[in-house]
């Protein structure tokens, strides 16, 4: 295939929208690596959303974080469940009835009235934090299950990850969204692109490097992965000690850091339920 570059914005679309029909072929052959190649060459071309959605079903198999966050709550049954960057309240759907629920967004665009059990607080998450304590909010009882799901940026997700493990017990289990990325385009600081995870990457690359106390694993699971935090230590100060000094090293750390060796530096775990369970099985109970 010639490796002439389009030469305007409109041909660009057209050479990646003809790689990807390509790769929808290949999909349909059973050729998955064919396929995964086809989508990485039309995303080069231009940016094209339903090429990354493609590239997120090859790369990241089997089923979607809603449907791994919804096994979680029905495995663990947690009677609280924190949740940040609530949107329009698809994750909250994941949630039992029996759970007490925080949600904290500061523009939630819900789609419905939520039910009795799920407080919103119309805030950012460090407001939050400042204002109030979580376990407070519960009756007393600790945060047994978080979802951080907010800004794509590395250094939010790093004072939410904080702030919410001040709240649990070291049975808790803490999610972060976003934390993948398919490629070094998508995975920027500022979104270029229509498909994006921004540089949550980073935190979960500190927190396997800094907090050696932490089981730290991302479930392979679409579109960007999903983090899965286990062993949190309430009374740890290791990252707030190093604050200032963590965030301006991580974002120096250049993507190119991942390499090859992505999965291995992220901790990518097989998105199987039974393995998922089995990891969340080991944690010490409360």
């Amino acid at each position: 295939m010639s490796t002439t570059q389009p030469s305007s914005p409109d041909e660009a679309q057209r050479a990646a929208r003809t790689l990807f029909r390509r790769a929808r072929l290949q999909r349909w052959l059973g050729r998955r690596g064919a396929a995964l190649a086809l989508c990485r060459q039309a995303v080069e071309r231009a940016d094209y959303s339903r090429a990354y959605t493609l590239m997120s079903q090859l790369a990241l198999p089997g089923e979607d974080y809603f449907q791994v966050l919804a096994r979680i709550h029905r495995h663990l049954r947690p009677r609280s469940y924190l949740e940040i960057g609530v949107s329009r309240g698809d994750s909250l759907e994941c949630v039992l009835p029996g759970t007490q629920v925080i949600g904290i967004d500061p523009q939630p665009r819900l789609a419905r009235t939520p039910p009795a059990n799920v407080r919103i607080y119309a805030e950012t998450s460090d407001d939050f934090f400042a204002r109030y304590s979580a376990r407070a909010e519960l009756g007393g009882q600790p945060v047994e299950l978080a979802f951080i799901d907010g800004m794509h940026h590395f250094e939010y997700a790093l004072r939410d990850f904080i702030n919410v493990e001040r709240e649990c017990s070291s049975s808790s289990v803490i999610l972060i969204h976003d934390c993948y990325p398919l490629d070094e385009r998508t995975a920027r600081r500022e979104q270029t692109t229509g498909f994006w995870s921004g540089d949550i990457w980073r935190l979960l690359l500190l927190l396997r490097t800094e907090r050696a106390d932490l089981t730290v694993r991302t479930i392979a699971t679409r579109p960007t992965g999903l983090g899965l935090i286990l062993n949190p230590n309430p009374a740890s100060s290791v990252l707030s000690d190093r604050l200032d000094e963590l965030i301006a090293q991580y974002l120096a750390t250049d993507f190119s850091v991942l390499g090859s060796a992505k999965a291995e530096r992220l901790g990518l775990l097989e998105n199987r339920w039974p393995v998922i369970r089995a990891l969340l099985d080991s944690r010490p109970k409360s």
